[in-house]
């Protein structure tokens, strides 16, 4: 991470919070997305990104995931991240409004992260669909359910769906070596020390 980024995070924020990767190079663990000639490894080399729906259990790196995405295509699109859990349509609509004056005005998509999809109703749902057919916003949607029951046909059908996978001892292991290092948001500066058996512990 970047001193501007970790500058972005509280010194006093949780670590997994302050060691949160910003970029794709730094997301260990999903190697099956992210990998050489996978699609969304090509498609973020390519810069021709498209709406999806990222799909895993809690924990398993969704939110990391959009955001990082928006770290790669920060100079080709604007962000804007929405939790389904504390928005509704009217907040829907003016992120959608603005997307679409957005791209007339200055040519420039945005890149929409909803959190929690599926709490949206099948009419928020149905908001989503002229911006994402039209272009105007490509949609990041995060979700724990089966996009197949969570999400309308209609949306489900405009994007491609990925499976987010929980990170395994390797990577996690690695995580915890990588905040021990870490001087600037991590241990590192505290010089602790820790043998491998109690890192799997």
């Amino acid at each position: 991470r970047t001193t501007e980024s970790a500058a972005r995070v509280p010194k006093d924020a949780p670590l997994a919070e302050r060691m949160r990767p910003d970029s794709i190079a730094e997301i260990l663990g999903q190697e099956s997305l992210l990998g050489p000639g996978e699609p969304l490894h090509d498609a973020l080399s390519g810069g021709d990104l498209f709406s999806m729906i990222l799909w895993g259990p809690p924990g398993s790196g969704k939110t990391t995931l959009a955001h990082a995405i928006r770290h790669q295509t920060k100079n080709k699109a604007h962000f804007e991240a929405l939790s389904a859990v504390l928005t509704g349509v009217k907040e829907l609509r003016e992120v959608l409004a603005n997307a679409a004056h957005r791209k007339k005005a200055q040519g420039r998509k945005t890149l929409l992260f909803i959190d929690e999809i599926h709490r949206y109703n099948k009419s928020q749902q149905d908001a989503l669909l002229p911006a994402v057919e039209s272009g105007d916003v490509i949609l990041i949607g995060a979700t724990t359910e089966n996009p197949s029951f969570e999400v309308v046909n209609a949306l489900l059908s405009r994007c491609r769906v990925f499976v987010v996978k929980p990170l395994d001892e390797s990577a996690v292991m690695d995580l915890m070596r990588r905040a021990l290092q870490d001087t600037e948001r991590g241990l590192g500066e505290l010089g602790v020390e820790i043998d491998d058996n109690a890192l799997m512990f």
